[in-house]
């Protein structure tokens, strides 16, 4: 669906820490920026662990630039750790959970969530302390290289290039003294916002949503769910907003 932000959680082939590596989780990045490029990604955070990945990207009206991009950043980034390695076998889970987001409020929390993931796993006591996610470009952006879209940012958070400077840290470190615990919300949803986004998600998604539920998770966070028997611990659940049937196919990369 076209004008949504979505949050994409990818892991590793059976969780192994393939990102462990700096110059691995490097090269994720250096990848998404050739991506962003190529076909006009819009992206808005990011973050990579050592075995897996957050992305939020804004979906324009080119529906097909965000899982071209997933294709082209999973599989090269496989392929050269796979030829360093002598390694062979896929290097990620053929499927990456994309769950749609609301903006305002909901945004400013997906936006924290992903800087705080390796806060969450004690790696960090702050997301400037870890190198290879978005934190840093949007408190401090640089002037060549960018892979942040901060004028669809601005745009989506209502806010000018000072207030967004000056405040995401702030936004930031409000969230890090609360629960950073991790929120299947963000993970584990097919759409995750007010009542009436999630609403709108669903009556978008037609047939496809006839077995899927909203769930209210608060008085101000609403959720559409796939049904439970669809998720596993490793993200595995098939998710058909983004794309049809949501999966990557590793086998066919050696021809990008």
């Amino acid at each position: 669906m076209p004008d949504h932000v979505w949050h994409i959680t990818h892991r590793c082939h059976k969780k192994d820490f393939l990102l462990k590596f700096a110059r691995d989780r490097t090269a994720w990045i250096q990848w998404l920026f050739e991506a962003k490029k190529r076909y006009g990604l819009e992206v808005l955070n990011y973050t990579v662990t050592s075995n897996h990945i957050h992305l939020l990207v804004y979906s324009n009206h080119d529906l097909d630039a965000v899982p071209r991009a997933l294709q082209l950043v999973a599989g090269r980034v496989g392929q050269e750790y796979n030829q360093r390695k002598n390694r062979k076998g896929a290097f990620w889970e053929d499927r990456y959970h994309a769950t749609a987001v609301d903006t305002d409020e909901h945004l400013v929390r997906c936006l924290a969530y992903i800087d705080l993931n390796m806060v969450r796993a004690g790696v960090v006591a702050h997301p400037r302390q870890w190198r290879h996610g978005g934190w840093h470009e949007i408190v401090d952006p640089p002037r060549r290289y960018r892979i942040i879209a901060r004028d669809r940012l601005k745009q989506l958070l209502d806010t000018d290039e000072k207030t967004l400077t000056d405040s995401y840290e702030h936004w930031v470190e409000d969230y890090t003294g609360k629960n950073t615990n991790r929120q299947k919300i963000w993970t584990e949803s097919i759409a995750t916002g007010s009542a009436e986004f999630v609403e709108g998600v669903k009556a978008r998604l037609g047939l496809r949503a006839m077995h899927r539920r909203i769930h209210k998770e608060n008085s101000a966070v609403y959720t559409l769910q796939e049904p439970l028997a669809a998720y596993n611990p490793d993200f595995e659940g098939e998710n058909e907003v983004l794309r049809a049937k949501n999966r990557l196919l590793w086998d066919i990369f050696d021809n990008i």
